[in-house]
C-alpha cells in the first residue's frame, strides 16, 4: 500500500514537473484532452461506435486541410515571436500575395499570357516569382523593425493597412479565374483524399524544425529574444538577423496564398486572410511560445494549430455560433499567455 502511494506520488510529480517546464508535453496534454472530448462529441452525433470512426476520419481530413493556410503562417509567425517580435500584416500580406498571383495566372489576360507563357512553365515561374515577392514584403518589414527602429506592433499594423487598402483599390474591377492546371497543385486525389494541402504543411514544418533545431539562424532567433543586448555582445548580427526572420515570415505568407489559391481557386479580396494573424499568433502562443521570446518551437506552432482546429470543429458540431467561437478563442489566448506568466513568476 506504502509502495503503491509513493508510485503514485512519483507520476503526479513527474507530470507536474513536465507540465510546468516542458511546453511541448503540455501541448500535446491539451491537444489529446481536446480529442478525448471531440470523440465524445463525435460519438454522441453518430449514435454509435460504428459511426464514430468515419466521421472523426472525414473530421481530421478537414481541420489538416482548412488550417493548413494559416498553419504554415503560424510557423514563421513561431521564428518572429521566439525573436521577441510580432507579424500583423500576415492575413494582409497573403491577400496582396493572392492577388499578385492570380495577376500572373490569369488565363485570359495574365501577365504570363501576355509573354507567351502558359502551362507548368508559367505556374512554377509564377511560383517562384510570389516566393521572392513574399520575401521582399516580410523584408520590408524587418528592415522597419531592425533598421528603423520601429516597435514590431507599430510596423507591422503600418504595413497590414497598406498592403489590404492597395489590394483592395487595384483589384475593384479585377475578377480573374484560376487555370485548372494550377488548380491541380491541391486539388489532385491521393487515394480519393484530396490530402496535398496537408503533405506541404506538414513537409514544411519538418523543414522548419530543423532550421529551428539545428542551423545557427535557429539558434541566433533563441538567443535574439532571449536577450538581444547579450546577442549582439557575442557576435551575432542583430539587424541582419531579424531582417532574415521577418523575410522568412513573409515566405510562408507566399507558400500559404500559393496553396488557398490553388485550393479554393478564386480570392475574396475584402476577407481573404482576415484574422490570420490571429490565428497564427493563437497556435504560436498555445504551442508553449513565450510572448515575451527566446523560448518556444516549431512542433509548439504546429500542436497548437491543431489544438485550433480541434476546438473549432468541436464548438461547430455543437452548434456554437460562430461570433461565440472567435470568443472562445480569445479566452484561451489571455488563458495561455496568463499560464506562462505563471511560469515566469
Amino acid at each position: 500500500m506504502e509502495k503503491s502511494k509513493k508510485e503514485n506520488k512519483g507520476f503526479i510529480s513527474w507530470f507536474k514537473d513536465n507540465w510546468e517546464h516542458n511546453s511541448l508535453f503540455s501541448t500535446l496534454f491539451a491537444l489529446l484532452v481536446m480529442v478525448l472530448i471531440q470523440c465524445v462529441v463525435m460519438w454522441n452525433n453518430a449514435g454509435s461506435f460504428a459511426g464514430l470512426f468515419p466521421k472523426m476520419r472525414m473530421a481530421w481530413l478537414n481541420i489538416l486541410r482548412n488550417n493548413a493556410y494559416a498553419g504554415i503562417i503560424a510557423l514563421g509567425m513561431c521564428f518572429v515571436i521566439i525573436s521577441g517580435g510580432i507579424d500583423l500584416s500576415v492575413g494582409s500580406m497573403l491577400c496582396c500575395l493572392g492577388a499578385i498571383l492570380l495577376y500572373l495566372i490569369e488565363p485570359n489576360f495574365g501577365l504570363l499570357l501576355k509573354i507567351g507563357l502558359t502551362g507548368p512553365l508559367a505556374y512554377a515561374l509564377s511560383i517562384i516569382v510570389l516566393v521572392c515577392i513574399g520575401y521582399v514584403f516580410g523584408h520590408l518589414n524587418g528592415s522597419l523593425v531592425a533598421y528603423g527602429k520601429l516597435p514590431p506592433f507599430i510596423a507591422t499594423l503600418g504595413t497590414m493597412k497598406i498592403f489590404r487598402s492597395v489590394t483592395q483599390q487595384l483589384t475593384k474591377k479585377f475578377n480573374p479565374t484560376v487555370p485548372a492546371g494550377f488548380k491541380a497543385i491541391t486539388s489532385t486525389k491521393i487515394n480519393g483524399q484530396v490530402i496535398l494541402p496537408i503533405i506541404y504543411w506538414i513537409t514544411i514544418v519538418i523543414l522548419m524544425h530543423i532550421i529551428f533545431k539545428k542551423t545557427a539562424f535557429g539558434r541566433q532567433t533563441i538567443a535574439i529574444g532571449s536577450n538581444e543586448r547579450a546577442a549582439k555582445l557575442s557576435g551575432i548580427n542583430v539587424n541582419m538577423t531579424k531582417r532574415n526572420i521577418y523575410s522568412l515570415c513573409g515566405v510562408m505568407c507566399a507558400i500559404a496564398a500559393i496553396i488557398y489559391i490553388a485550393r479554393i481557386g478564386s480570392m475574396d479580396f475584402a476577407n481573404a486572410g482576415n484574422g490570420y494573424e490571429m490565428d497564427a499568433i493563437m497556435a504560436v502562443v498555445v504551442g508553449g511560445t513565450a510572448m515575451s521570446g527566446g523560448r518556444g518551437s516549431v512542433i509548439g506552432a504546429f500542436l497548437g494549430m491543431l489544438i485550433t482546429g480541434v476546438m473549432n470543429n468541436i464548438l461547430n458540431s455543437v452548434g456554437v455560433p460562430t461570433f461565440l467561437c472567435e470568443a472562445v478563442k480569445g479566452v484561451i489566448i489571455i488563458f495561455a499567455v496568463l499560464l506562462q506568466k505563471k511560469d515566469n513568476a
